[in-house]
């Protein structure tokens, strides 16, 4: 990927602060979007700056498409629109579907899903040749949770990201022809914030066991796998899903 313009959403903290540190250190100017953190958004930009490149902390909720306009616009000032890290997502405290409320589904539904796609809507909108683009790249963040289902725990967290997985499909075949690849991460156990805000901060360790590699993943080894999707070391990759899960 030429260098341009990279929005990674969720980008305050984990997995998203990991690849927007490292589209920096790879040249591109780095749109750090965050949701409630600006002092943790705030630090990633101002590490990026210390090493000499360009980034902007833009608050926008991906659920809501004004935020999400704001935060493409917020790209547009920093010039050409050349990828985008669907990273955004939520999880909730772990429980059993008949314990679900309507309003943990439809946040859940609306962050995870309707909003990674309205923020690919914006990239393709930027980057597609049938738009007058120049091409670019799409990262979705899907989980394994997607082919494991994760019962009596989060099911509804699973579902979402099997349609991160669907949606990332679609796309790269609908824009396969513009310039544009699609492709998704699958992460496993990484060692994050999340879950915490799950009610589960120990859960790595409980559950590393049963991870072949015997230990949770870090999330520069995640962003590792994105930036090297987005690269041209992956040209002719696309609708492609990567597991890093260390076997599981």
């Amino acid at each position: 990927m030429s260098e341009g313009v990279v929005v990674v959403t969720g980008a305050s903290r984990g997995i998203g602060r990991a690849c927007a540190l490292m589209a920096a250190a790879r040249g591109h100017a780095v749109v750090v979007n965050y949701t409630a953190n600006q002092a943790a958004a705030d630090a990633v930009v101002a590490a990026i700056e210390a090493g000499g490149g360009k980034a902007v902390a833009v608050k926008g909720d991906v659920a809501l498409e004004p935020d999400v306009l704001a935060i493409f616009a917020a790209a547009d000032r920093l010039g050409r629109l050349a990828g985008l890290i669907n990273n955004a997502g939520v999880v909730d405290l772990k429980s059993r579907v008949d314990q679900f409320s309507f309003e943990r589904l439809t946040r859940m539904m609306a962050i995870n899903v309707v909003g990674s796609i309205l923020c690919a809507r914006e990239a393709v909108r930027r980057m597609s040749t049938a738009h007058g683009g120049q091409g670019g790249t799409i990262v979705n963040m899907s989980s394994v949770a997607a082919v494991l289902g994760s019962p009596n725990e989060f099911a509804d967290y699973a579902a979402s990201k099997g349609a991160i997985d669907s949606f990332t499909v679609g796309l790269a075949k609908e824009v396969a022809t513009e310039g544009i690849r699609v492709n998704a991460v699958r992460p496993g156990m990484i060692d994050t914030e999340i879950h915490a805000s799950a009610g589960v901060p120990d859960r790595v360790a409980r559950f590393q066991d049963v991870i072949p590699m015997k230990r949770g993943g870090t999330a520069d080894e995640v962003a590792q796998a994105v930036l090297w999707l987005m690269s041209e070391d992956a040209s002719y990759i696309t609708g492609t899903i990567i597991t890093v899960s260390g076997g599981r």
